[in-house]
């Protein structure tokens, strides 16, 4: 299982929202992966996985046995002026948890047939469409179906391709979002993480 760094867990211990990762029901391996912050320090959104390492699926028989699932909590914010007073923070909606979620599903593959010197350009390329897809929840990209968090049914905008899935839902003060391959995606719920040290923190 992947040690998580002092920094790392620190960034996690100082987020001023709850996380969220996969319910009681997933017995599985879990850890922390990364934090995003803004300008001034503020944590803003992380990432937490359950299951298998995701590995850069670029062999079609290396990552087929894959099972994984990795949980984005993105705190819920409306456009904001930035700590020190000199900017404006973009809001923050349920498009943004399914735009990070799209990219991390992306940053753990590439197609078998894919020349290595030519990913970069089919990365920008992907992540381009990603962002697109993230921007249009009601286009036909996506379906809906409906997930527990704590336990209580919420909507979630979900999307598969051949890389594996990703979904997007809200959830009180914060927008979740998740990406996997190997588990099926209807079968998960989300609660709030109450203890980090499950995730090794």
């Amino acid at each position: 299982m992947k040690t998580t760094s002092r920094v790392e867990a620190d960034g996690f211990l100082r987020a001023p929202f709850a996380w969220y990762g996969l319910d009681e029901a997933f017995t599985g391996p879990r850890r922390l992966m990364q934090v995003g912050t803004a300008a001034d320090g503020t944590v803003q959104h992380g990432s937490m996985g359950h299951g298998d390492e995701p590995s850069i699926k670029s062999e079609a028989g290396s990552a087929e046995k894959e099972r994984f699932a990795v949980v984005v909590t993105v705190a819920a914010n409306p456009v904001r002026r930035t700590g020190d007073g000199t900017g404006v923070l973009d809001a923050t909606t349920v498009s943004s948890a399914a735009w990070l979620a799209g990219s991390g599903l992306l940053a753990h593959t590439w197609p078998a047939s894919l020349d290595h010197a030519l990913r970069d350009h089919w990365l920008d390329q992907q992540t381009e469409t990603a962002f697109e897809l993230a921007d249009d929840l009601d286009g036909p990209a996506w379906t809906t179906l409906s997930l527990p968090v704590d336990g209580v049914p919420v909507p979630f905008h979900y999307r598969e391709s051949e890389f594996g899935w990703v979904l997007a839902g809200s959830a009180g003060d914060v927008h979740i979002g998740a990406y996997g391959r190997g588990m099926s995606a209807y079968g998960l719920g989300f609660s709030q993480v109450k203890d980090l040290a499950a995730y090794g923190a």
